[in-house]
């Protein structure tokens, strides 16, 4: 259950690099048995990374979470109540459908919804959508031939419906892709301009552990606005590749995370850097690694991280990677 919460947690804050586009995405979750901080069914909505509305069957309204959505009407969001209350309907139909193809009987299981659409800087669209099953890939939409193809055995029945003429489900999920999600993103942009668009420098934080002969290196980043980020290492300008992947973390003030770990030899003590690449900085940040410095530092990263996680987790661990009824019955 531990490592299930922790890939849904991945799937929301994402994987590094610089982007200097816009992003709106949605999930859903729906759950055979609620608990764990986890809703029988939930939705939330994200502006470049930012969490911007939520609706949870517990409250069972759709509700303003940043601070400039609450600008809009009452009407918004008593729209997009009523048609979160069907996505609810929807959703939990398709958990029972999926227990049922994977011939589970009970137990903690989950459906997970995912889409979303991407104003990139060069003035192109891009959207996806993906459906999920316990932490696993089920179902996708390819937005160049707008079909649905299956990712299980188990997905083929939904994605020969879906694909149908009679349900045109796939009509749906394009107009909305191209057309009303994009529209949507440019008026949250507006509304959230002046949060969206702040630029806040990256503080960095060097550190490092020996461990049977091998040095570990850690480049901890953070602090920083917006969350995209690109941080390496380099050895005398050559980049050195990190054995772990790269994953921003939010933290409770708006701002970012980010540790990147190399390993290198003992014996190798000279020319390694960290090298970070943000929208704060007009040129890349150099930090050198000090071989005597202190690894004292590394206990006061793991604590930023740790506290970061643990708040995504007390916000309610969110989701798997409307204004429209999107979902369709399985």
């Amino acid at each position: 259950m531990r490592g299930f919460l922790l890939f849904l947690l991945l799937l929301i804050v994402g994987v590094s690099g610089v982007y200097s586009g816009h992003l709106l995405q949605y999930y859903y979750t729906a759950v055979t048995v609620p608990g764990h901080g986890l809703p029988e069914f939930s939705i939330i909505a994200y502006v470049d990374g930012i969490e911007i509305a939520r609706y949870s069957s517990d409250v069972g309204r759709m509700v303003p979470v940043a601070p400039w959505m609450e600008r809009l009407d009452p009407e918004y969001w008593e729209r997009n109540t009523q048609r979160c209350r069907g996505n609810e309907a929807v959703s939990k139909h398709n958990v029972k459908t999926l227990m049922t193809r994977f011939n589970h009987t009970g137990g903690y299981h989950s459906a997970q919804w995912m889409y979303g659409c991407e104003l990139r800087a060069e003035g192109t669209i891009k959207s996806y959508m993906q459906l999920g099953y316990d932490g696993k890939d089920f179902l996708a939409l390819d937005t160049e031939r707008w079909l649905y193809y299956p990712l299980l055995y188990q997905a083929q029945v939904t994605a020969q419906r879906w694909n149908s003429q009679e349900l045109l489900q796939w009509e749906r999920a394009k107009n909305y892709l191209e057309s009303m999600c994009t529209d949507w993103l440019r008026k949250y942009l507006e509304y959230g301009k002046e949060e969206l668009e702040r630029r806040v420098r990256p503080k960095v934080k060097i550190s490092d552990q020996t461990i049977n002969g091998v040095i570990k290196l850690h480049c901890q980043v953070y602090r920083f606005h917006p969350r995209d980020v690109d941080v390496n290492w380099q050895k005398n300008g050559i980049d050195v590749p990190s054995y772990e992947a790269k994953h921003v973390f939010p933290n409770s003030d708006g701002t970012y995370q980010i540790r990147v770990t190399v390993e290198i030899p003992a014996e190798d003590r000279e020319g390694h850097s960290c090298h970070v690449d943000h929208a704060s900085l007009e040129e890349i940040l150099i930090v050198k690694w000090e071989p005597q410095s202190s690894s004292n530092t590394l206990w006061i990263v793991i604590g930023v991280v740790l506290g970061g996680v643990t708040a995504i987790a007390a916000a309610g661990f969110i989701i798997w990677r409307k204004r429209l009824m999107l979902e369709a019955p399985l």
